[in-house]
């Protein structure tokens, strides 16, 4: 096991935020990841995967273990369905790329989201009226404090909006070493309802023209994200930084009466969920910029960094972001990125 002190994590987090890890190891095989774990046994660490999900307030004092395990396996094939094993350290997107050329679906919806496979069921990933746990199967884990190995089922994960066991009961408890996703095989069968009703995703489509297919989602998809979302490799950002806050339908009746354009989605008969990113715009964030830290131009849901902005710095942007909605919504936008301050 080699294990770096110091070490850089400003290429491992997509904010590009400077900050360095007391001691860093990045295990390559399930065997070296326990290999870790046991060697630090007596202390708290830092799971890393891709980096896309997460702000850098400080240095990380903890061990960081940067989980880089790598392999796609079909595993099982039924008549109309084809289950996937992949592991931790593989990309999301680009797994995505593979079952649309495998003609696999069931995630087409989900391209172009940063991160690795391994932490997607961690934040239950999702767009387009689609998340992960859609397609998920299982996913297996290994216990931090008992180096145990087993498997955890989709009723195990108690998958909700933007969360799940690992964010709560489980959390720290587990590191997860693979997925396995459940996905229509379309070299077999036909019967598949593409998820295409969400709005900017039908009028892409629209404009796309010819037959729908996983293939044209995921063109859609990809065209959607590449015009509202800044790639981490040019202008550093998380992706979504806020969640879309879920309110009850009387509330936004009422919100209603004095912001008549106020969208919004029904999640049951007495709850709503409204866009953040219109909150946040039409509370004049848009474009906003404080020194190198700021929101972004096209995607209010964003923050960024415009170069050297600290972890800090975008954390009070994000405070003033969540304290003006409050001032003039009442309603409380939680932040979907995971702040890392130890």
């Amino acid at each position: 096991m080699v294990i770096k002190h110091h070490f850089p994590l400003k290429e491992h987090n997509t904010f590009g935020i400077s900050a360095f890890a007391k001691a860093y190891t990045a295990p390559a095989s399930v065997q070296e990841l326990k290999e870790a774990l046991g060697y630090y046994h007596d202390q708290d660490i830092f799971l890393l995967g891709g980096g896309s999900n997460m702000l850098l307030i400080n240095d990380v004092q903890q061990p960081v273990i940067h989980v880089l395990l790598k392999g796609i396996e079909v595993t099982k094939s039924t008549e109309n369905h084809i289950y996937v094993n992949v592991m931790a350290g593989e990309n999301w997107h680009d797994f995505v790329l593979y079952c649309i050329e495998k003609n696999f679906a069931g995630i087409e919806n989900l391209s172009l989201i940063p991160g690795n496979v391994g932490t997607s069921p961690i934040q239950n990933i999702g767009a387009y009226g689609v998340e992960l746990q859609d397609s998920f199967d299982s996913c297996n884990v290994i216990d931090i404090k008992t180096l145990e190995e087993k498997t955890l089922s989709l009723a195990d994960c108690k998958f909700g909006y933007r969360d799940s066991i690992f964010k709560n009961e489980a959390a720290g408890k587990y590191v997860i070493t693979s997925v396995t996703f459940k996905l229509t095989n379309l070299n077999k069968t036909d019967d598949y309802q593409l998820k295409t009703g969400y709005g900017d995703l039908k009028e892409e489509l629209n404009r796309l023209g010819g037959d729908p297919s996983i293939q044209k989602v995921s063109q859609a998809v990809i065209h959607i994200r590449s015009s509202k979302l800044p790639d981490p490799k040019i202008l550093g950002n998380s992706g979504s930084f806020f969640k879309n806050p879920v309110i009850k339908r009387s509330v936004y009746e009422d919100l209603l009466r004095m912001h008549s354009a106020m969208p919004s989605y029904q999640v049951d008969e007495e709850h709503v969920k409204v866009p953040a990113g219109w909150l946040i715009d039409q509370s004049g964030f848009k474009g906003k910029r404080y020194g190198d830290a700021g929101v972004h131009d096209k995607q209010a849901l964003v923050l960024v960094n415009h170069g050297k902005a600290t972890g800090k710095e975008i954390l009070e942007v994000a405070h003033k972001v969540q304290n003006a909605v409050y001032d003039l919504y009442g309603i409380k936008i939680d932040t979907e990125v995971n702040l890392i301050d130890h």
